[in-house]
């Protein structure tokens, strides 16, 4: 699961970061180039990790990106100023109310992708 989930966030991730020098403002956000660019090489990462890298790696680095993604939105919810936005690099890189949103998200999925572990079922009871 660990693996269709980092393959999915990261298309979507690609997506997202393409769109996103055609429309700036996609769905209200702010798209800038910085923020383009960290989409991108946040979906290639997440689709490297999702197709080649073996199961524990792709677990460990699901575990800190999603706590990196889940962290950003928090800070961005409790530090931004009166208007929500978030300015991380003057006039390059700021955030507003629906990326810390998306922020929060993204770094809950990941954080599930990277602490998922698929059930044990019991067997028999042993003799």
């Amino acid at each position: 699961m660990t693996k269709n989930i980092a393959t999915t966030m990261g298309v979507l991730f690609i997506i997202v970061g393409g769109l996103g020098f055609a429309v700036p403002d996609l769905m209200g956000r702010h798209l800038s180039v910085a923020h383009n660019m960290i989409h991108l090489i946040s979906g290639a990462l997440a689709l490297y990790f999702g197709l080649n890298a073996n199961p524990a790696t792709a677990r460990t680095f699901f575990t800190v990106f999603g706590a990196m993604y889940a962290l950003l939105g928090l800070a961005g919810l409790v530090g931004s100023g009166p208007d929500g936005m978030l300015t991380v690099i003057p006039d390059q890189l700021m955030l507003g109310v629906r990326d810390h949103a998306v922020h929060l998200i993204a770094g809950a999925v990941f954080l599930f992708a990277g602490l998922y572990r698929k059930p044990i079922l019991a067997g028999p009871p042993l003799p």
